[in-house]
């Protein structure tokens, strides 16, 4: 019998909707039924493509006796973290405040006003050392509530109180003497990075380690600005290294999630949205800066993995694959004799054996040779991860071993696919395709985020304001939050520039203007909720980058390209007094202010408006510029009264003479390949 989530349109919900719990979604009612019964909340977070989610739901959730216990003591919610970032990031502050670190699954118990007063990540069936299982973990906070009721209550409204007062206080950009945002400090940030930078392997820090998207389109534009190699150089090695490690689908393309280890060998097998959009863009950035042909490769492959694997039929973009699948049958038992449950990596990982009986005995042994397919292995059960540490010398063996390896794996049993659309990550998508398709002449790149933008116009879009998620063509009820305006504004802007449709240029300073009257705060930032959304703890606003740009980095990202496409000083000085909130942060730890960094380096640079009129010769050279920030229009404002033929590179509106040459552009945009 399926419970309250059978009807949600998360598919992280959904896989929830035949547990014997009786689970709510996050929704007022579900606090009511708490304070009815006078029983605690018990809120669980995660997401469809987390590997430990499913393994606390098998274990637990799944669990006949389990459930009834949670059923009798707890109202229980599940929330997909996804969907509602708001939740996961005001209930995620309270979990590392108490114990030290966070994760998913995210297990928050809360007072029926929302007040949290105990917090866990994943929670055994049975004890290990030094973690209590699931069942105590319920036995005593039920007796807890029973007997020190009063004390709980104190105490998760103590937690409310400084979380509400830490939500008042100025952020982290408005705290100690105010920050210049100037070439100093960007100097200073890539120092920093550089200090933290891995020489051998790339990247930063050890393991776990993650593809650094925002921090390489930092260090490309400083280097652009500063011609310092050492930036460039970072970032050529560690994509290098991770487009030959096994982080990188080396049969079919896309990135996983991150890197177990501190070489790229064994990944997190979750293949996400958001990671392969910003990748694919910092990908096609590094080879517009150097030519390099395996990032151009890479460009090409991660293209056609989102459109093969992410697409879905109403034209959006997929949030995820799953890390787990069922392994092939051939695929030896584990410790405890479990074959046939779903594991992670089983889709990707091989054998001699494997390989062997794929192929003849001669592509075979070339192939773990090539792949670094051994009898050790890389991963368990004596699998291993491919890897392509060089460049074969036969491409035409290459091309076909990767296919007939690719056909037989796709036999095998695949990775749940998480097919709802989260409108931030499709804006991630939209640009990157947009930007991919203008420099490689794909028309078809342009096309899939064209129908991408009509998707999330059609849809999305509901009485002027965003929501965050569809799926099949049906709304989710979240509202958007501040990184939705943030990166659909940008996509569209992107797309914009490549179409020459107003209608994208006028969609995205609509949902621009709504966000600045909605998420405004007085300190001249923004909030990640809109001032109507629904009232939780505190009003979330993150200033870090994480596994995508912070609300507030990406919207004046937005902000800017929009000032620079239409001449508008507002949002020029909105998206100027964000990210000088932003600049002790980057300041501090440039890590996790890589995308204000690069926002900064294109205040820096003007950024250069490019209007190309008459000369359709000379716009994709015009597009190769590297010149941080730079817009590029072959209609709209910056078009506007310019009846001679040239490309007009303008900085707030005021343009130098028309270019008519190839030479005259690449010197003034920076670009470094022919057209």
């Amino acid at each position: 019998m399926a419970n309250r989530l059978a009807d949600q349109t998360s598919p992280y919900l959904l896989q929830h909707a035949d547990n014997p719990v009786d689970w709510w979604p996050w929704e007022p009612a579900a606090f009511a039924e708490a304070a009815g019964r006078q029983v605690p909340v018990l809120l669980s977070v995660g997401y469809a493509s987390c590997h430990w989610c499913h393994v606390m739901a098998h274990e637990s959730f799944e669990d006949e006796t389990t459930a009834a216990y949670m059923n009798e003591h707890f109202v229980n919610i599940k929330v997909d973290r996804e969907e509602r970032p708001d939740v996961d990031s005001v209930y995620m502050d309270v979990t590392v405040a108490l114990t030290g670190h966070g994760g998913w699954p995210m297990t928050v118990f809360l007072t029926p006003t929302g007040e949290p007063f105990f917090a866990g990540t994943y929670f055994p069936p049975t004890p290990r050392p030094g973690m209590g299982s699931f069942r105590q973990v319920l036995s005593a906070v039920s007796s807890a509530w029973d007997t020190r009721r009063e004390e709980i209550e104190s105490s998760g409204a103590d937690i409310a109180r400084k979380l509400a007062e830490a939500a008042e206080a100025p952020t982290a950009g408005g705290r100690g003497p105010a920050i210049r945002l100037d070439g100093e400090l960007l100097d200073s940030a890539v120092d920093q990075l550089a200090a933290r930078f891995d020489p051998r392997h790339g990247g930063f820090g050890g393991a776990p380690k993650f593809p650094p998207s925002m921090v390489a389109e930092l260090l490309l534009r400083h280097h652009a600005r500063t011609g310092n190699e050492r930036s460039l150089d970072m970032v050529a090695l560690t994509c290098e290294r991770m487009a030959r490690g096994g982080i990188y689908d080396q049969l079919t393309g896309g990135f996983a999630r991150y890197s177990v280890d501190a070489t790229w060998t064994v990944p997190h097998f979750e293949k996400m949205l958001y990671d392969n959009a910003q990748l694919l863009r910092i990908y096609l950035h590094l080879w517009r800066a150097t030519g390099d042909p395996l990032a151009a490769r890479v460009v090409r492959e991660t293209a056609a993995f989102l459109l093969a694997d992410l697409r879905t039929p109403q034209g959006g973009f997929s949030s995820a694959l799953d890390a787990d699948a069922v392994p092939p049958t051939d695929t030896p038992a584990d410790a405890h004799g479990h074959s046939h449950q779903p594991v992670e990596g089983a889709s990707y990982v091989w054998t001699p054996a494997q390989l062997a009986a794929a192929l003849d005995p001669a592509d075979a042994g070339w192939a773990a040779s090539l792949f670094e397919v051994t009898d050790t292995g890389t991963f368990e059960h004596g699998s291993s991860v491919l890897a392509l540490p060089a460049d074969p010398d036969d491409a035409d063996r290459f091309a076909r071993v990767r296919a007939t390896l690719a056909a037989t794996r796709a036999a095998r049993p695949q990775p749940a696919r998480d097919d709802k659309v989260v409108a931030s990550w499709n804006g991630l998508a939209i640009a990157a395709l947009a930007e991919a398709g203008a420099l490689f002449e794909e028309p078809e790149w342009v096309a899939a985020a064209e129908r991408a933008a009509v998707l999330l116009r059609d849809v999305h879009v509901v009485d002027g304001r965003l929501r965050r998620t569809s799926r099949d063509g049906r709304v989710g009820p979240n509202v958007g939050v501040l990184d939705d305006y943030g990166n659909v504004a940008d996509g569209l802007l992107a797309l914009h520039q490549v179409t020459g449709a107003i209608e994208w240029l006028e969609l995205a300073g609509q949902l621009l203007d709504v966000a600045r009257a909605r998420f405004r705060a007085a300190d001249g930032g923004f909030y990640d909720t809109a001032d109507d959304a629904p009232t939780l703890l505190r009003r979330p606003r993150e200033i870090s980058d994480s596994a995508t740009p912070s609300g507030q980095s990406a919207f004046a990202g937005a902000l800017l390209t929009y000032a620079a496409l239409t001449g508008s000083a507002g949002h020029r000085a909105d998206a100027e007094a964000t990210i000088g909130l932003l600049a002790p942060l980057l300041a501090r730890d440039a890590r996790f202010a890589g995308h204000a960094g690069a926002v900064a380096e294109a205040l820096l640079a003007g950024p250069p408006e490019v209007a190309v009129v008459g000369r359709p010769d000379l716009e994709r050279l015009a597009r190769l510029g590297t010149t941080p920030g730079t817009v590029v229009v072959t209609a709209g404002p910056l078009t506007a009264d310019r009846p001679e033929p040239g490309v007009y590179v303008c900085r707030h509106f005021v343009c130098e003479r028309p270019a008519r040459t190839a030479d005259e552009v690449r010197r003034l945009l920076g670009a470094r390949l022919p057209a």
